[in-house]
């Protein structure tokens, strides 16, 4: 039923967003919705249920995938999990809603408000490329936990990504933590948001879903064969990061971001 180089692609999706899931403490949902999007357009799928199936696959393969990054981030940090559990308990809630909202806008909606966010992220990383730790600028408190988890976790059911690319952004530049810290901080975060996210694709894809193979939005061989990639690369991927400079983490972080904004936004082919 479907082409040899979709299971090509589907393993190359699992390798390359599982490693940078590790490194860059994020879900790896940034290269996987736009990757599996462009190969499920390449098979014949229809954009508006493509980018559907890429969202809700992408949440539940981030789930297993981000609980080995923050396993292999906790083992060297042991001050991550209380900060990642109490964003990820608001994240879920943010994630259900999102997942609701995004199955009522066009494909073209959802890639423009993706890439625009992806773009203010990369130039934000990349005008602060040279500082190791911002000044807090807001307290971490219950107030401030709430917002951010809930406006995360909103952000990560409606794009179909974990949350980690945003939740980094905010930790750095607001809330004085640094890079490494709050890559580790996001691994955790991104366990508990995405499963809101994942479970609101489910249930809003049942009996309306056509793609073959799938519970409602979520594709099933999609997810089990990236998954057997993503999942061991990501503690790969985090080991590495703890050997890395915050700058070149950084660096790495805003290209790879800036690459998908162009990329989403269609300005890059």
């Amino acid at each position: 039923m479907f082409p040899i180089e979709y299971f090509i692609g589907l393993i190359l999706i699992g390798i390359c967003a599982g490693f940078a899931s590790g490194l860059l403490g994020v879900g790896g949902g940034f290269l996987i919705v736009p990757l599996q999007y462009f190969l499920l357009k390449y098979i014949g799928v229809e954009p508006d249920l493509a980018i559907l199936i890429s969202f809700g696959t992408s949440l539940a393969i981030i789930i297993p995938t981000s609980m080995s990054s923050a396993y292999r981030h906790s083992r060297s940090m042991d001050n991550i999990l209380k900060p990642g559990i109490r964003l990820g308990i608001f994240g879920i809630i943010g994630g259900a809603i999102g997942g609701f909202v995004a199955s009522g806008l066009s494909s073209r909606v959802l890639e423009i408000i993706f890439g625009c966010l992806l773009l203010f992220i990369a130039i934000k990383n990349f005008t602060d490329i040279n500082k190791e730790r911002e000044e807090a600028r807001i307290s971490f408190n219950w107030v401030s936990t709430a917002i951010i988890g809930l406006l995360v976790g909103f952000s990560s059911g409606l794009l179909g990504v974990g949350g980690g690319i945003f939740l980094i952004a905010i930790l750095t530049a607001l809330m004085g933590f640094s890079m490494i810290e709050a890559i580790g901080t996001s691994s955790v975060f991104i366990c508990l948001t995405a499963v809101g996210g994942f479970l609101s694709y489910v249930v809003s894809g049942w009996g309306v879903s056509t793609f073959p193979y799938s519970i409602g939005y979520v594709s099933i061989i999609n997810f089990l064969l990236i998954t057997c990639f993503s999942v061991p690369l990501a503690s790969v991927g985090a080991k590495v990061a703890h050997k890395v400079p915050q700058k070149k983490l950084k660096i790495v972080f805003s290209i790879l971001v800036l690459y998908m904004a162009l990329k989403m936004l269609g300005i890059l082919p």
